[in-house]
């Protein structure tokens, strides 16, 4: 849980001993016994919470869904503070979102207009003052049930007619944001302008498929980037897919997944127990093509799957 991170590094920092910290999703505002490498906590915050990150964009002037009226619908609700998506929710009615509000009790939320289209991302290398692009990622949703809206993979690169002007607004938002090291932007494409929709201050769920097209090192890239040194740009290798497989059923995963590496990752312990809609693993699939990429996705999955009867 959250809440037992900063115990959990207590205990580290006592047991080892480390160069530096660095803050992934969910402990990005800690407070750490060592040097921070990447973002600090006062530059952070504004983007763990989608209000004060909504009020960043309109001062840039950037396209980003607009606040919905009170009475509007229907509207885009997400949780003010999270990640990944996974409790967003398109509600068409007052009483639907009476309904999604109860699920979560307390928790303050937004109301965005809906912006419809291709949700995509670019992945920012940024030192403070300058941002660059590393690449353009189609983001894999859900698609269904209460997580539709939740992050489940990526195809690096994107290919597509609106790359260059996310691109740009990437660069603009990731300089002007303070942030240091790698940072990805959510964008939705729809038919006329790409929207902004969401900074991740913070490695990014499409690492795997950016390193693997670009045959590159986010991590080298991170920390030379918080000394000040940004990268150059990189030129693709390859096209790299990659899935989080789901419980569709409460299970033990008996089998050990470690032969299957590399094409599967976040590999857990045999007789791990999986609640239904929990991620279980990572599998990827790459290629010369999109589609020779996602075919190999689709193989490694049908492999994958065999283990998990």
């Amino acid at each position: 849980d959250l809440a037992d991170l900063p115990d959990a590094i207590a205990q580290m920092g006592k047991r080892y001993s480390f160069d530096f910290a660095i803050a992934t999703s969910g402990a990005e505002s800690l407070s750490f016994p060592v040097p921070l490498c990447g973002t600090p906590r006062e530059s952070v915050e504004q983007f763990l919470d989608k209000l004060e990150m909504q009020r960043f964009f309109e001062g840039l002037g950037v396209p980003v869904p607009p606040i919905a009226a009170d009475n509007e619908y229907p509207v885009m609700a997400k949780p003010r503070r999270g990640a990944g998506g996974w409790r967003n929710a398109v509600l068409p009615d007052a009483a639907a979102e009476k309904g999604w509000a109860a699920l979560y009790p307390g928790v303050p939320y937004i109301r965005q207009e809906v912006a419809k289209g291709t949700p995509a991302s670019v992945c920012c290398i940024a030192n403070g003052t300058a941002a660059r692009a590393i690449a353009v990622n189609e983001q894999l949703l859900r698609g269904n049930g209460e997580s539709a809206f939740g992050f489940s993979g990526s195809v690096t690169p994107f290919d597509h007619p609106s790359g260059g002007v996310m691109v740009a607004l990437a660069e603009k938002i990731a300089a002007a944001s303070g942030c240091t090291g790698t940072l990805g932007i959510d964008f939705v494409i729809g038919r006329d302008t790409p929207r902004v929709i969401e900074v991740n201050p913070r490695f990014q769920g499409t690492l795997d498929t950016v390193e693997t097209a670009y045959a590159c090192n986010l991590f080298r890239f991170h920390v030379t980037a918080c000394a000040g040194t940004l990268p150059e740009a990189q030129r693709v290798q390859q096209y790299a897919a990659r899935r989080i497989l789901f419980a569709d059923r409460d299970l033990t995963l008996d089998a050990d997944l470690k032969a299957l590496a590399p094409v599967v990752s976040d590999i857990p312990w045999p007789g791990t127990f999986f609640e239904e809609d929990q991620a279980i693993t990572s599998v990827s699939g790459t290629g010369q093509t999109r589609s020779a990429a996602l075919d190999a996705l689709d193989k490694n999955i049908s492999t994958v799957r065999q283990y998990m009867r």
